[in-house]
């Protein structure tokens, strides 16, 4: 990996002689710069989460969009998942260097002519399936689930979800972008602590709010089947404060999916 500041045309073609990859994406080639131009007629109109967090640079300018849209938009629908923004931001920094803010189209173009890498899907990236297989998934009836604890996700008593409990779920969002087929079920859950209506009611309102995180997070809303249980269908017993704790949950469920996939 380069991080060298390119100040010239030269230093700047000599790290685009270098092999391109993007998280296991991408086989050896380089990126293509030359979109975005004045005599390209192309309207480079992009959507989706990732632009949130795209560099102004690649945002904001014909130039930077045209360098997303082709080189990481991998299914050519004008549509940027975090993880493809993710990809685009870092090969832009690795090739502009940390002050990629002041960084100059017009020594792109100064550089010979590149080729565009040919994408090749292989399953999740290595970091992906990392990060998958630490929510533990296990096989059920209905799919791969995974168990998430009150304590990491809401307050107590409460349907708010914790400064970063959103982080805890991003993974799983990466995955969702990157598989649209694959359909989710969430379901909340309480201890038998207060009244009956009560817990229904929060462990409703606590599915809805991960599933809006989600939402948030660019996963479309359709994808989902969202269930509260109150105090029924408990885990362990709720004589005893652990019990209790293992009964505050949310499940979410990848309907159809076997949990080896996720190393469970």
């Amino acid at each position: 990996m380069f991080n060298t500041r390119f100040v010239a045309a030269a230093g700047l073609a000599a790290m685009l002689a270098f092999p391109a990859m993007a998280q296991g994406h991408w086989v050896p080639g380089h990126w293509d710069w030359s979109g975005g131009r004045a005599d390209d007629r192309r309207a480079y109109d992009l959507d989706g989460p990732g632009l949130r967090i795209l560099y102004p640079e690649l945002s904001r300018t014909p130039r930077g969009r045209a360098f997303v849209a082709r080189n990481f938009d991998w299914n050519h629908d004008g549509f940027i998942t975090p993880r493809e923004a993710r990809a685009a931001n870092r090969a832009f920094a690795e090739s502009a260097g940390p002050d990629h803010g002041r960084f100059d189209w017009a020594v792109v173009d100064a550089g010979p002519p590149v080729a565009v890498p040919v994408p090749v899907r292989e399953g999740p990236p290595m970091r992906e399936r990392e990060a998958m297989r630490a929510y533990h998934f296990r096989d059920t009836p209905e799919g791969a689930r995974m168990t998430l604890q009150e304590d990491v996700l809401f307050r107590t008593d409460s349907a708010e979800l914790r400064p970063g409990a959103i982080d805890k779920l991003r993974a799983l969002a990466d995955y969702l972008h990157d598989n649209a087929g694959v359909r989710v079920a969430i379901d909340g859950f309480t201890d038998s602590r207060g009244s009956e209506a009560h817990n229904q009611d929060l462990s409703e309102r606590r599915a809805e709010s991960v599933r809006a995180a989600f939402d948030r997070m660019g996963v479309t809303e359709a994808r989902f089947r969202v269930r509260g249980h109150g105090e029924h269908d408990p885990v362990a017993t709720n004589a005893t404060a652990a019990g209790m704790r293992l009964n505050r949950r949310v499940e979410v469920t990848l309907l159809g999916q076997r949990a080896s996939a996720f190393g469970g």
